[in-house]
C-alpha cells in the first residue's frame, strides 16, 4: 500500500499536465492488462455451452436417436440411460432374432461382463460370507449414467450347473418353496420354443412404505459346454448404441409399451431391470481337484423408483439376508429332483438353450479390439491460432513484470502465475 501511495504522490509532483498523464497511463496499463489476462483465462476455462453458443462445437454434437412415437392411450414412452455397454457398439443381431426380447447382443454384453471386458468402472468389494456348503462375495460400482450395479459370486458345493440353472429359472418353485419371498405372482406372456426365449410378468413385494413392483422381463439361456449364460432383462426396452462427446459407450433404452399388459398405477412398472447369471462348474474346496462345485456369477441393476443412495443402503443391509436363503432352497430343489418330481414348464424351458463356443467368441472379440485400435484416428496438428492466448498471457506477464521494480521475487511470482494459467489452453 505504501508503494502505491508513493507512486501516486510522485505523479502529482510533476510540473506539467502531460507528464502527469503519462505517469497515470503507465500506472493504469498493468490494470488493463490484468483485465485482459482475466478474459483470456476465463475463455480458456469456458464451459462447454459457451462453445456451442459461438458455433464451435455444433459440428461435433452427438446425434441422439429420434424419440419414439406416442404410445397408445396417450401414454408417453420413456427414455432411460444406463451404464456402460461393450466398447463402441452393440453386437450385430441376426435378422431372425430381431423380434426376440433377448438376442445375441445381450449374450455379448453378459460375456464381456463375465470376462471383465465391458469397459465399465472398477468394482468395489462389498462383502464376503461363508457357509459350510456355500461361499459368497459381492461387489458394487456406480456408473455415471444409471443406478448402482452389483456383481456377486456364489459357489455351491456338490451342485451341478444344470440343476442350478433349472433352479433359478423355476418360478413355480420360487413361490412354492418361498426362498424368494419377494415374488408374489408370475405369468408367462410369450415363448419361443426354438430359442427358449420367454417374456414373463413378475409382481414383487416391496416394503410397506413402497407399492409392489411389476416387471415385464425377457429371458434366454446360451450354453457353451457346461457353462450357461442366462440373461434376464427388461423386455420392453431395446438397446441402441451411441457415443457421447467423451467417447464413452452408453446404451439408450427406448420404451415400447406392450399392449397386452397395460401400465397401471399399482403395482408400479419397473422400466429398467437387468439380472443375468453365468453358471459354470468350478473346483470344490475339498482340495481333491474335483469339479463338483458350481459358481454363479450374478450381474444385477434396476431402477426401482426410489433414490439410488437409499436403495444402496437397503441393498447393503438386506443383501446377505436374501442370499443365505438361496442355499437351503437349492438343497430342497435337489432333493425334489432326486425324488423324481416333475419339473415345471419354466424349468423345462431352461433346457432349450442356444449353443455357442465361448473360445471363438473370445477370438472374435480380440480381433475386433485389435481392429479398433488400428483404426484410431490420428490426432490432428493444432492450428497456430490456438497459441494466441498463451502468447498474450506471457507477453502481458512480461509487461507487468517490467512495470514494477519489485526485484526478482516479484517478477518470478508474476512469471510463475502466467505459466500456471497458460496451461489450460493446451488441455
Amino acid at each position: 500500500m505504501s508503494a502505491l501511495l508513493d507512486l501516486l504522490m510522485g505523479i502529482f509532483r510533476h510540473q506539467t499536465l502531460g507528464g502527469a498523464a503519462l505517469e497515470l497511463a503507465a500506472l493504469a496499463a498493468p490494470l488493463w492488462l490484468a483485465a485482459l489476462v482475466g478474459l483470456l483465462i476465463g475463455w480458456a476455462w469456458r464451459p462447454r455451452w459457451a462453445g456451442v453458443v459461438v458455433g464451435e462445437t455444433a459440428q461435433e454434437a452427438p446425434q441422439l436417436p429420434a424419440p419414439p412415437p406416442p404410445a397408445r392411450g396417450g401414454e408417453a414412452p420413456r427414455l432411460e440411460s444406463t451404464a456402460v455397454v461393450p466398447r463402441t457398439m452393440v453386437a450385430p443381431v441376426a435378422p431372425e432374432e430381431e423380434h426376440l426380447a433377448v438376442n445375441t447382443a445381450d449374450l455379448m454384453h453378459l460375456w464381456r461382463l463375465v470376462e471383465e471386458k465391458d469397459g465399465g468402472p472398477s468394482w468395489i468389494h462389498m462383502m464376503e460370507r461363508n457357509l459350510p456348503t456355500m461361499r459368497y462375495q459381492a461387489w458394487r460400482r456406480d456408473p455415471p449414467n444409471g443406478p448402482p450395479q452389483y456383481r456377486s459370486s456364489t459357489v455351491f458345493e456338490d451342485a451341478s450347473p444344470e440343476v442350478v440353472r433349472d433352479f433359478f429359472w423355476d418360478d413355480d418353485f420360487r413361490i412354492k418353496n418361498s426362498w424368494d419371498d419377494m415374488l408374489l405372482q408370475h405369468e408367462k406372456l410369450e415363448e419361443c420354443t426354438k430359442t427358449g426365449t420367454m417374456v414373463v410378468r413378475w409382481v414383487r413385494k416391496f416394503p410397506f412404505f413402497c407399492s409392489d413392483r411389476e416387471y415385464i422381463i425377457g429371458r434366454r439361456i446360451w450354453a457353451s459346454g457346461k457353462t450357461f449364460y442366462c440373461v434376464t432383462k427388461t423386455a420392453d426396452y431395446k438397446p441402441v448404441a451411441r457415443l457421447n462427446k467423451e467417447i464413452k459407450p452408453l446404451i439408450i433404452f427406448q420404451g415400447i409399451p406392450r399392449p397386452s399388459v397395460p401400465r397401471q398405477n399399482k403395482p408400479r412398472r419397473v422400466d429398467l431391470y437387468y439380472s443375468s447369471w453365468c453358471i459354470r462348474p468350478v473346483e470344490s474346496r475339498k482340495g481333491d481337484g474335483s469339479m463338483t462345485a458350481c459358481e454363479v456369477l450374478l450381474f444385477h441393476h434396476e431402477d426401482m423408483g426410489i433414490p439410488w443412495e437409499i436403495a444402496k443402503l437397503g441393498v447393503r443391509q438386506g443383501m446377505w439376508g436374501c442370499v443365505k436363503r438361496i442355499e437351503p432352497g437349492l438343497r430342497a430343489y435337489q432333493v425334489a429332483r432326486t425324488a423324481g418330481e416333475p419339473i415345471s414348464k419354466c424349468a423345462a424351458m431352461a433346457h432349450v438353450t442356444t449353443k455357442f463356443n465361448a473360445d471363438e467368441l473370445n477370438t472374435e472379440d480380440n480381433t475386433e479390439a485389435s481392429s479398433s485400435n488400428n483404426n484410431t484416428e490420428v490426432e490432428k496438428p493444432k492450428h497456430w491460432t490456438n497459441n494466441i492466448p498463451k502468447v498474450l498471457m506471457i507477453g502481458g506477464a512480461v509487461a507487468l513484470a517490467c512495470t514494477f521494480d519489485g526485484g526478482l521475487l516479484t517478477k518470478a511470482v508474476i512469471f510463475g502465475t502466467a505459466r500456471r494459467f497458460a496451461g489450460p489452453g493446451r488441455r
